[in-house]
């Protein structure tokens, strides 16, 4: 199991050797990997290429897929690259796009072509300015002694 996204919250199954690996017939999202450092960081993953299929069985994979010659030229080889896989538990179609656009902003993989930004820009809503955005302050200055904030007599 390798966990992957915001806070690392989704546990995808593996990561396996994508050559030899039989995708079964179920709704996933699926993320390729590969060892930039196999000799020195045996255990470390880059995450190259995000996507979803509502099938896995239907996406060619393994080396059919269309991405499939990024993956290997990025790896070095088709024995080098691997896969994880996460079913979304009750996800739909719309599930599993936010899933892999949320993947794809974090960890920008190389080999997908559709790219998306992970923060907000001014441009997109205007820039947002509140009383409640500064420091939390009561406007008074510090008494000593018990305030219950309860009304004074007159």
């Amino acid at each position: 199991m390798i966990r992957l996204g915001s806070l690392a919250g989704y546990a995808f199954e593996g990561p396996r050797l994508l050559g030899g690996w039989s995708p079964p017939s179920h709704p996933a999202v699926y993320a390729i990997l590969y060892k930039p450092h196999p000799e020195t960081k045996p255990e470390t993953y880059a995450v190259i290429y995000v996507g979803h299929a509502d099938d896995l069985s239907t996406e060619r994979l393994p080396f059919h897929h269309p991405r499939a010659h990024c993956w290997i030229r990025r790896a070095g080889s088709r024995w080098r690259v691997y896969i994880c896989t996460y079913q979304v538990p009750g996800g739909l179609r719309s599930h599993r796009e936010q899933i892999t656009q949320e993947l794809s902003a974090i960890y920008h993989p190389s080999c997908n072509e559709q790219q998306y930004e992970r923060s907000w820009k001014d441009e997109w809503i205007g820039e947002y300015s509140a009383p409640t955005t500064g420091p939390l302050t009561t406007g008074r200055e510090p008494t000593s002694g018990y305030d219950s904030g309860a009304p004074t007599g007159t």
